[in-house]
């Protein structure tokens, strides 16, 4: 899967805003010495999560972000489009350059079923779902509902 740091440290820093915006805005400083993240890397993230509205900033001595909305309304497929984030699981191009050159791998229907259930999945979690630590119970969406039992046992 095509998952680089920006997409999780995106997703970790606004789960980290969410868990701890009741005093009202957090400074990025904060967020990035909790989740061991470079405090440049952070402002680059979040000069895209700003220009998505996911986050709002305030300014002065007591400033820092907030969340665009209340945590249950915002999905991990949201954040991870707004920092230009891919779930594809292919090597193919959506202008239709194939796996292989110009044709498909044998894989291909299976990687891009698979990438389509991550999506489906990234879209239920909430950022709710994420600091309550309550995203299991979402495998179920997308007919893979026993993935999860599989892979604990």
């Amino acid at each position: 899967m095509e998952l680089n740091t920006k997409g999780r440290y995106a997703v970790t820093a606004m789960a980290d805003i969410a868990k701890f915006c009741d005093d009202g805005a957090v400074p990025l400083s904060a967020v990035a010495e909790r989740q061991q993240i470079s405090l440049a890397y952070l402002e680059q993230i979040f000069l895209l999560l700003r220009r998505a509205d996911l986050v709002v900033s305030e300014r002065g001595r007591s400033g820092g972000y907030r969340l665009g909305r209340a945590p249950e309304l915002i999905t991990v497929s949201e954040i991870m489009r707004a920092v230009e984030e891919r779930t594809r699981m292919t090597r193919c191009m959506d202008e239709g350059a194939g796996c292989l050159g110009e044709e498909r791998c044998l894989t291909h229907g299976l990687w891009a079923a698979l990438g389509a259930h991550i999506a489906g999945f990234l879209s239920q979690v909430t950022l709710r779902d994420v600091i309550d630590g309550d995203c299991s119970a979402r495998l179920t969406v997308g007919g893979i509902s026993g993935l999860h039992e599989r892979v604990a046992s």
